[in-house]
């Protein structure tokens, strides 16, 4: 039987739980998609003592039934569109692209909003974990894996408390790892997962952004490009976690204590 979560913050922790072999890494930097992704991606991110920041992605609704996302917009002029949705609704570009206008400033006044002055986490050679609250159509986690690979990261894990087990499945194309701590099927919508799935606010994402810790990836960066500049490298730090969970963090599909996850690669 699959879980139920308390909120999004428990679901993190339980995400966090899949992804301890991260923790302690100085690569690794976590990033939410925002706004139900960001308290997920906090306790993860506290749990592996990472870095976290966020990618703001934006879902395009169809029209009149802005629930059903036809596709998604994210930094970079990155578009990605779900065809069966599109081409079964014949929804006509001209429709599509004012849906896109209206969400791209959205999306820029997000970002602003939650980054403030700070410059973007530079990523061009790092593992991140890109975090939300789940996955029902992919769409905006597919937009945000394609952002990403446009800045050159080096390993991308999808990562979600619960999804679809087909998109969950299909998401392996896209990304370099896929976790999802529970597929249960039928999905039925994210929310059925959680007792409580009451909307994030924009107060809540910078309140957590302003307390994670260690702080904000971009900080983080300065401070290593420093200590490189004054050759003095930054300190090797152990994953202790990782020699407590006895490994167990094999490919494809996995059952733990009660839930079903699936958790594959890519290039499985």
């Amino acid at each position: 039987m699959a879980i139920v979560f308390s909120d999004r913050r428990e679901a993190g922790r339980q995400l966090a739980e899949e992804l301890v072999r991260f923790a302690g890494r100085d690569d690794v930097i976590v990033l939410a998609l925002p706004r139900g992704g960001v308290p997920v991606g906090y306790e993860v991110a506290q749990a592996l003592k990472a870095p976290l920041d966020v990618l703001v992605v934006r879902k395009l609704g169809v029209p009149g039934h802005e629930e059903l996302a036809m596709g998604a917009i994210a930094p970079s002029g990155v578009r990605v569109l779900n065809d069966e949705i599109v081409g079964g609704l014949a929804i006509p570009p001209d429709v599509i692209d004012a849906v896109a206008a209206k969400e791209e400033k959205e999306l820029l006044r997000r970002e602003h909003l939650y980054r403030g002055g700070r410059p973007p986490p530079r990523l061009n050679g790092r593992t991140i974990i890109l975090v939300d609250d789940g996955l029902a159509t992919g769409s905006t986690m597919r937009a945000g894996i394609k952002a990403l690979r446009k800045s050159h990261a080096a390993h991308i894990v999808a990562a979600v408390p619960v999804g679809s087990p087909d998109t969950c499945d299909a998401m392996r194309a896209d990304a370099d790892e896929v976790v999802c701590a529970t597929t249960p099927e039928p999905l039925l919508g994210v929310g059925r997962w959680y007792v409580d799935f009451s909307q994030t606010s924009d107060q809540e994402v910078r309140a957590l952004l302003a307390k994670s810790v260690p702080k904000p990836a971009a900080s983080k960066e300065v401070s290593l490009s420093e200590e490189a500049s004054a050759g003095h490298g930054p300190p090797a730090r152990r994953a202790a976690k990782d020699q407590r969970s006895g490994g167990g963090y094999g490919r494809g599909f996995s059952q733990r204590a009660g839930r079903a996850g699936c958790r594959g690669s890519r290039h499985a």
